[in-house]
């Protein structure tokens, strides 16, 4: 049924009630967007937004109390308003896998990505679902907003719903957006309509028009900051300024029994599940990856695509304008345009930041995507990956040109501390493989785990292929790639990625008790049991990589590394400046052992 102004009104009326209660009990929270944009939220529940078949998405996620409340009575099983913002209840900014919390959300402009990447999903998927997104000015202010907005309107995604609560107030007072918000998404090819955010019949029509729209629709919404407060229109309007007795007051004006009852309508038609991301089929059936001729890893990765397309891996690729560089469209691939979306290739155009944000939509929609630039430009997207990582989504993503040896592109192309730092996120898989076993291994890993990210490191130069050994267990995160022929190991060399190479050349230089350990990743070394790792790190440990060396020392003694910004030059060249040469490392190592 839809619903009049009249019992809206009521409806929203509650919202703002129970709303106001969990920020008043938690005594934390942001009460002017609850008193804005009720409104706005309460009108696509109670008469657009078909449960878990369309999809909200709230950008400003400061205004969490907010959804929450419209879950809660919308039928949602969220959980206790009372334990907002308390330590196992709900969270201050909304946590994908909550139900009906399609996205984690509250670093602004994330959510507004996520929504692009749930609307493209549906149009992949054959879905009419539509796609609804609140977002302030905040939002519109941050750069990952905009690449994302003027992807979707590159793409035309018109079932994708842009609401602004324009309030024209930031927590630093004015806010600084656009001078003309809508001219800058009428640039970027969206539908654009006017509104109050507190006009029902306006925000009825506006938001039925947007159902017909050829173009992604956004909804300008006239609003006023903190509506009904003492400090209404102004930025102290946006946490809690308010005393507790204001607060106390403002719960009964808006208490409403009459819309409790309403919501229950809403509530009783409230049907279907939530997606879950499955695999297609069975990566342990894939074959191995075996070569012995010198190779790039970024070329291994994208033979071993190949291979996994042509078995029926059913991914969704996309690069940030690089895929020629980073090997990750192969010919199985088509590309996803505006007018035709059974591809399985998105160009995202030069927009990491979005294209992260945007993979974190779709994952969440069901798809498995991935999507590829440079190593150091890892850095433009890393709040969309940290989202990743939090919530649990199975992107992945393929960094490729991962050192020094990038060469004559100079410092500003060459990753030192992106690697290390990207292992520094919680829950994030990171894999920097040496040969075609482990790419081969790690792609399967990636695609196995549905409840995690990962990011692939890839080699622009060619490398020597150093055979894994049939017994080794990739899963371990680590593995002697080399063992010593002595029976006393002195020394143990660790090596990822193109390194190990130059790690087994410097083990022969030194003698037959050096064993070299592969460790493609840290994390999953980090969690076996103490004989394992005692038979990984045995006698003087030194590790080689061409970046930072700072987190190494919880395994290692000595650290070959860099810790300073490159320079121009030939690829072997730069390697060889800082040190990485196998009879130079050799002495040094001897040194150690005398």
């Amino acid at each position: 049924m839809r619903f009049d102004v009249k019992q809206l009104k009521e409806m929203s009326n509650c919202v703002r009630s129970n709303a106001l209660n969990a920020v008043r009990n938690a005594a934390s929270g942001h009460v002017g967007i609850i008193l804005s944009a009720a409104d706005i939220v309460t009108t696509i529940y109670a008469n657009f937004l078909r449960s878990h078949h369309d999809k909200f998405i709230l950008s400003s996620g400061h205004g969490s109390a907010l959804l929450y409340s419209v879950l809660k009575l919308a039928g949602y099983d969220v959980g206790d308003l009372n334990s907002f913002r308390k330590i196992g209840g709900l969270p201050g900014h909304p946590e994908f896998g909550i139900d009906g919390v399609y996205a984690t959300t509250g670093p602004l402009g994330q959510g507004v990505g996520n929504a692009v990447g749930m609307a493209i999903a549906a149009k992949i998927q054959k879905s009419d679902e539509m796609v609804y997104c609140l977002c302030g000015d905040g939002d519109l202010m941050e750069g990952v907003a905009n690449e994302a907005v003027t992807f979707a309107g590159r793409y035309k995604l018109n079932n994708l719903v842009l609401l602004w609560d324009d309030n024209k107030i930031s927590i630093d007072g004015v806010a600084l957006t656009d001078i003309d918000v809508p001219a800058r998404m009428r640039a970027a090819g969206w539908n654009i309509i006017r509104v109050r955010g507190d006009d029902f019949n306006g925000l009825n029509r506006a938001l039925h028009r947007a159902t017909m729209s050829t173009a992604p629709t956004f909804i300008q919404c006239r609003d006023v900051i903190g509506r009904g407060t003492s400090v209404a229109g102004t930025a102290a309007a946006h946490g809690l300024a308010i005393s507790d007795d204001e607060l106390g007051e403002l719960v009964k004006k808006y208490s409403s029994d009459i819309g409790g009852e309403l919501w229950n309508i809403v509530a009783k038609e409230k049907t279907g599940k939530c997606i879950k991301n499955q695999l297609d089929i069975d990566v342990k059936q894939m074959p191995e990856l075996e070569y012995t001729h010198d190779i790039s890893t970024r070329e291994l990765s994208g033979i071993y695509l190949q291979m996994l397309f042509s078995a029926g891996i059913n991914l969704i690729g996309g690069s940030a304008d690089l895929s020629a560089s980073t090997n990750v469209k192969i010919s199985d691939h088509r590309d996803i345009t505006p007018d035709d979306f059974s591809g399985n290739f998105i160009n995202y155009g030069v927009r990491e930041h979005a294209m992260g944000a945007i993979m974190n939509g779709m994952a969440a929609a069901g798809l498995r995507p991935y999507g590829s630039t440079f190593l150091v430009f890892s850095d433009y997207l890393r709040p969309s990956i940290r989202l990743s990582a939090m919530s649990g989504l199975p992107v992945i993503y393929v960094f490729t040109h991962d050192s020094i040896a990038v060469g004559q592109d100079g410092p500003t192309h060459q990753p030192i501390e992106q690697l290390p730092s990207l292992r520094l996120i919680p829950h994030f898989n990171v894999y920097r493989p040496c040969n075609g076993a482990e790419v081969a291994y790690v792609w399967r890993a990636a695609i196995s785990d549905t409840k995690c990210p990962s990011c692939l490191v890839l080699s622009r130069q060619k490398i020597n292929q150093i055979p894994t050994p049939t017994s080794a267990d990739l899963s371990r995160g680590a593995y002697v790639i080399l063992p010593a022929t002595s029976n006393n190991v002195r020394a143990t060399i660790i090596a990822t990625g193109a390194e190990v190479p130059l790690a087994v050349q410097v083990a022969k230089i030194v003698g037959n008790d050096v064993q070299v350990v592969s460790m493609p990743c840290v994390s999953a070394f980090r969690l076996q049991d103490c004989e394992y790792r005692k038979k990984i790190l045995r006698g003087y440990v030194v590790v080689i990589e061409a970046a930072a060396t700072a987190p190494w020392f919880e395994f290692a003694d000595a650290v070959v590394g860099i810790d300073r910004f490159g320079v121009s030059g030939p690829g072997n060249a730069v390697y060889s400046h800082f040190g990485f040469d196998a009879d130079t490392i050799a002495r040094d190592i001897a040194k150690n052992l005398k």
